[in-house]
């Protein structure tokens, strides 16, 4: 009782000195319509934020309070913000997707996010409902930290993002993606990829000055090799962890990932020089003849010379991220408690459509959002029946190690993020490997100091493992720094999805919902009234399972369904 007193006090005593400084930080976001023509080609709606696009950048510092009031002016669609990356520790119903954790905001409402960020890094923010991001609902999101190990080693920092764009909003390209006229399922290819949202995108530099570049990879679809002409970097920091410095000549960035790395600059001004991302082509079923995969920007010494186009690469050869060192050196967590193994497969049901699968199961949004159907639900919460047939729910206790083993018996490659954590990367297969039961690797052929981030590229016929704590980080603890006392009763629990970052592939359904530690979910929880106002508007029920049945929770008479299979023969 006295140790615990102590441990209590000094972690307050602590907590108060480190955070004295901490500032809530405030942001009001009207969503509409404006009018964008980013690449030069072709004027089309796009969905801003207080009548401009791009959207504003997010900014804070580490244990800053960030509050954004939504107001949706779209007029005829719903909406959310989902912050990619962030914990979300004793928030979970900030997280953002429309049906897991919150109701979507529907035209005319507004709703509140209110949360600490307690873990410096590179995110980005962008809607989670119903394939909307593509068409514009996507932002930096920029966590800066008083206590990086990497301060006094650059003179600035640039933020530069890298996309995909269509010419076509997705009201209209999802339906014709999700149906019988797509048996193939073959994706909408993008008509152009953006810097920063633009083309010829000019960044000044000064000679001799090291920068501290934060990529973020806001695409939709399209994953991308980026390179600097004359010039390597030296990668530290991948998805919001730091990571060992690390030389490259060529990064791949998948849709949501994130690299930071530090770029040095000659020490002279005779040239501009070309820096390139280039679309992830394997990824398109087709390529069309007038699609220039390619953008550039430049590295501006002086305006007053020219800006040369970029030279032809031998070959496309990225830094291998399943190499990069944390900072902190964590080691490999302990042999898991569960394993999950996901199998992924794209298959045609009843209707004629394509459809993506997690161990045959496709995803289809529950009728309640399955945070609330846990708030709800009493002890009936740790059944993964309650939250229906369809969210490919996985309970887990707290505290545990988690393995998800994911088995890619598709042939393209799949981006898969994990919200509320970051996982340890312990194996990545090379293409056409097959499952991991046939892969002969063990507990004694992971690095013993694995790579962390949230998102990991799945190769095509490959698989992977990844293995993280149940215990949705109760805050952020400085990676290379001693660690600290765990502060007492904090919430680690929520609900987070595990989905693969293709918009494409999560509006056909390939996702699973990992409903962690609810019955502590339960006792710290409460969800905020203008959560509950946009579902009550919308006659969404906010208790009972997924099919809405708040009287007998394993009846899921009504919930919502994918169609059936198709016939055998």
């Amino acid at each position: 009782m006295v140790t615990r007193l102590i441990v209590t006090l000094s972690w307050v005593l602590m907590m108060s000195i480190r955070f004295a400084a901490a500032a809530t930080v405030t942001y009001n976001f009207n969503v509409g319509w404006v009018t964008a023509n980013p690449d030069g080609a072709f004027e089309r709606p796009t969905i801003g934020i207080n009548g401009q696009w791009p959207i504003p950048q997010i900014e804070a510092n580490v244990g800053d309070n960030i509050v954004v009031h939504v107001t949706n002016q779209l007029g005829n669609q719903s909406t959310s913000l989902h912050f990619h990356g962030l914990f979300m520790n004793g928030t979970t119903h900030m997280d953002g997707p429309s049906q897991v954790s919150q109701c979507s905001i529907p035209p005319g409402s507004s709703l509140t996010y209110d949360f600490t960020i307690n873990q410096p890094g590179t995110y980005w923010y962008h809607s989670h409902t119903g394939g909307q991001y593509p068409d514009g609902l996507r932002g930096p999101l920029i966590v800066h930290d008083p206590d990086s190990p990497f301060l006094g080693q650059y003179d600035e920092e640039i933020v530069l993002t890298v996309s995909d764009w269509y010419h076509e909003q997705m009201a209209i390209l999802l339906p014709a993606f999700n149906s019988k006229g797509n048996p193939t399922g073959a994706e909408p290819v993008p008509q152009a990829a953006l810097f920063n949202e633009t083309q010829d995108l000019k960044v000044a530099v000064e000679p001799g000055k090291t920068y501290l570049f934060r990529m973020i990879n806001m695409g939709a679809f399209a994953g991308q090799y980026i390179w600097f002409e004359g010039h390597n970097i030296t990668i530290v920091e991948v998805d919001g962890v730091y990571h060992q410095p690390a030389e490259a000549e060529m990064i791949y960035l998948s849709a949501a990932q994130r690299c930071s790395f530090l770029l040095t600059t000659k020490n002279e001004t005779a040239a501009n020089y070309a820096f390139v991302a280039s679309m992830d082509t394997t990824l398109f079923d087709t390529l069309p003849e007038d699609l220039n995969y390619n953008v550039t920007g430049w590295l501006t010494y002086d305006t007053a010379q020219s800006f040369p186009a970029p030279s032809l690469v031998d070959e496309l050869d990225p830094f291998d991220d399943m190499t990069l060192i944390p900072y902190d050196n964590q080691t490999i967590f302990g042999e898991p408690d569960k394993i999950i193994e996901l199998n992924v497969i794209m298959d045609n049901l009843a209707d004629g459509a394509n459809y993506a699968f997690f161990n045959n199961i496709t995803y289809k949004a529950p009728k309640v959002p399955s945070l609330y159907t846990a708030l709800s639900s009493g002890e009936h919460a740790t059944d993964p029946r309650i939250y229906g047939a369809y969210s490919n729910a996985f309970v887990l206790e707290k505290g545990e190690i988690v393995q998800i083993v994911v088995n890619n018996l598709d042939s393209g490659r799949h981006p898969f993020h994990l919200h509320g954590h970051h996982f340890q990367a312990l194996y990545r297969s090379g293409e056409e490997a097959g499952t991991f039961a046939d892969s002969g690797v063990g507990e004694a052929d992971y690095p013993a100091v694995p790579m962390r981030r949230d998102t990991l590229v799945l190769y095509p016929d490959g698989n992977i493992v990844l293995r993280f704590r149940a215990d949705n980080p109760a805050r952020y603890l400085p990676t290379y720094q001693k660690p600290i006392l765990t502060p007492p009763l904090v919430n680690k629990t929520g609900i987070w999805l595990f989905h693969c970052h293709i918009e494409w592939h999560v509006t056909s359904g390939l996702i699973a919902t990992m409903i962690e530690a609810p019955l502590d979910l339960q006792k710290t929880l409460t969800i905020p009234q203008d959560h509950l106002d946009v579902c009550a508007s919308q006659r969404v029920a906010t208790r009972g399972n997924a099919a809405g049945n708040s009287v007998d929770f394993l009846n899921l008479k009504g919930e919502n369904r994918a169609p059936g299979r198709l016939p055998e023969g």
